[in-house]
């Protein structure tokens, strides 16, 4: 079979990577029914168990809990309504690990669930416990299974989806690749169903994309689409992760180095982690609204935002949580870590240094988002 190119070996190759994220979404896991499929289940456990028995540590982020729990709920699809899916959730998780653990297990491997909330990736102090958890469960040998704790999670602290879960995961691990496995063997040009459709076998960078039609809608079971994959694809390959999207037969196939699905060449650098849980994982519970020569400073300049450029306050939220800035139009064009909460900051708007100072006391004139506690994000006209 064909390998893959030079390039991509030396940008970093899944079929190299010592530590390898594989993310399987439930349309992926599930027959036509919606039901966990544990012949599809079990055909990737052998291909990961491979890759360990060769040498190379791997973690998984799989759907498919509710999906587990359909037909011995006597459910005829996924759940709708929150409390009916939580419950399905907290039925289905176990029934998943169940499998897992038979299957990895006949292989002479361990599994460690690791059920993650937003929470768990915002606040720093639980990110810091998951990476130690991950991090020595994999020193124990034992295969990290993860996934969303749909049982206790909400729309509004929801990682929306396993697909961006996976990113975060995959740096979070230090991983050397990631492996988004969908029902689609590879992003095309066009619907692959047309006639001429070409599959896209590289992505440097966006505009590798530009002209492409992806359709964002998942399957009936799952809750991702492609739109999703290169979301989480552009997450973690900006991070400095070398990313592949490919069909969950083709697992073997990627993990051996062949040529198959969309690779998503990684950048150069890695991103530093507290910047990449702030862009991509932190849920403000606020928003402040700055005037555009505030923008011009924390973009262009790379300077800490100042109460002088703050115009307004919205929502809840404490010294120290993630927030959003918006411009004058209203588009968030930066994140960061709050340093005064929402009842202190309205009395500050406008002030400079000196007035702050001046009203509050010498200790009072602080940023109200310091410079690196500040990632900015892309201007989108």
């Amino acid at each position: 079979m064909t390998k893959t190119v030079t390039d991509r070996r030396e940008l970093g190759d899944p079929g190299r990577a010592r530590r390898v994220v594989v993310k399987i979404g439930s349309s992926s896991l599930t027959d036509a029914a919606g039901r966990l499929d544990v012949h599809k289940l079990t055909a990737l456990v052998e291909v990961l168990a491979g890759r360990r028995g060769a040498g190379g540590q791997v973690v998984l982020v799989s759907s498919g809990a509710i999906a587990s729990a359909l037909g011995v709920l006597g459910l005829t699809g996924r759940p709708r309504d929150l409390a009916t899916a939580q419950a399905a959730a907290s039925v289905g998780q176990g029934l998943l690990m169940a499998h897992y653990t038979r299957a990895f297990g006949a292989h002479g491997l361990t599994v460690g669930q690791v059920l993650l909330t937003v929470e768990d990736v915002v606040r720093r102090a639980h990110h810091r416990n998951v990476q130690r958890n991950v991090e020595r469960l994999l020193a124990l040998g034992v295969v990290p299974v993860i996934n969303e704790n749909d049982a206790v999670a909400t729309q509004e602290i929801k990682f929306g989806d396993n697909d961006r879960l996976a990113a975060l995961v995959s740096h979070l691990s230090k991983a050397d690749a990631l492996v988004l496995l969908t029902d689609v063997d590879a992003l095309y040009d066009r619907s692959p169903r047309l006639p001429g459709a070409r599959r896209i076998a590289r992505v440097r960078d966006r505009r590798d994309l530009e002209g492409i039609e992806v359709t964002a809608r998942g399957g009936a079971v799952g809750t991702g689409g492609m739109v999703s994959k290169l979301e989480s694809a552009a997450i973690a390959s900006g991070a400095g992760i070398p990313v592949v999207v490919t069909a969950a037969h083709n697992a073997g196939a990627v993990l051996s180095g062949e040529d198959v699905g969309t690779w998503f060449e990684p950048a150069r650098r890695r991103t530093n982690a507290r910047r990449l849980w702030l862009a991509h994982a932190a849920h403000t519970g606020g928003s402040i609204s700055v005037d555009e020569g505030a923008v011009q400073a924390i973009t262009a300049g790379k300077k800490s935002l100042l109460a002088a450029g703050v115009v307004d306050v919205t929502g809840e939220f404490d010294a120290g949580d993630p927030i959003d800035v918006l411009d004058p139009a209203g588009r968030v064009v930066a994140r960061g870590l709050a340093s005064y909460s929402a009842e202190e900051l309205p009395a500050r708007l406008g002030r400079t240094s000196v007035q702050m100072r001046e009203q509050f006391g010498p200790d009072s004139a602080r940023a109200v988002v310091h410079r690196d506690d500040l990632v900015v994000l892309d201007r989108t006209d």
